[in-house]
């Protein structure tokens, strides 16, 4: 199975941090590693890194919930946290070599991204880690099998550092209307096999200590 060249990672969400690590660490059989918070956004993760055909990639997953230290109060929306009952996989990311191009020809075909703005992460290490992203307008025809995109411009690579690692084996979606996100995908650079199903969902196929397993 083919996986996107610009692949970038694999989001998994949860209501709360600490699940969402210890259901991954429990599916994997490695624990994720600490990644740092993103101020002013109310959240914060936890990262393993993927290998490919036995090679260290510069692919990862994310895993990300509420910040357990955040200041305030109200909801975390992103990514349907504020809506979700248990963790599971909700979107993913690409690097594409223009963001700005890419997102263009994305809303050409009916992507809703949004202007791309800057985000940022403060690493256990106090280290500042910020890139450009393009989220897509929440509403009707937001498509969450669409990737965002994310520009990591000079920063480092997370999937670069020193993380536990489980081997990606495959990556695909499944969807009502296959053929319109094969033409999103076409749009916007991505060749990915979209299998018909009556519920949308991401599927990675992983390999850890704990064997084979299927994320959704």
């Amino acid at each position: 199975m083919v996986i996107p060249a610009t692949l970038d990672h694999l989001v998994l969400a949860g209501p709360r941090l600490s699940e969402a690590v210890e259901h991954t660490a429990d599916l994997l059989g490695v624990r994720p590693a600490a990644g740092g918070r993103h101020p002013g956004a109310g959240t914060a993760n936890a990262l393993v890194a993927f290998t490919h055909q036995g090679r260290r990639s510069p692919w990862y997953l994310e895993v990300i919930g509420p910040d357990p230290q955040r200041q305030t109060t109200g909801p975390v929306t992103i990514f349907g946290i504020d809506r979700r009952t248990a963790p599971a996989l909700a979107t993913w990311a690409i690097h594409p070599e223009n963001i700005e191009a890419t997102a263009r020809a994305g809303r050409a075909a009916g992507v809703p991204y949004a202007e791309i703005s800057p985000l940022s992460r403060r690493t256990p290490s106090g280290e500042l880690l910020e890139w450009l992203l393009a989220f897509q307008e929440p509403g009707e025809s937001e498509e969450p099998l669409v990737p965002f995109l994310i520009d990591w411009g000079s920063t480092a690579h997370p999937a670069l550092a020193e993380l536990p690692t489980v081997e990606l084996l495959g990556l695909h979606a499944e969807h009502p209307a296959p053929e319109v996100l094969s033409r999103q995908y076409a749009a916007i650079g991505l060749d990915v096999e979209v299998r018909p199903a009556a519920r949308p969902a991401l599927v990675a196929r992983l390999a850890g200590p704990a064997g084979e397993v299927e994320l959704r």
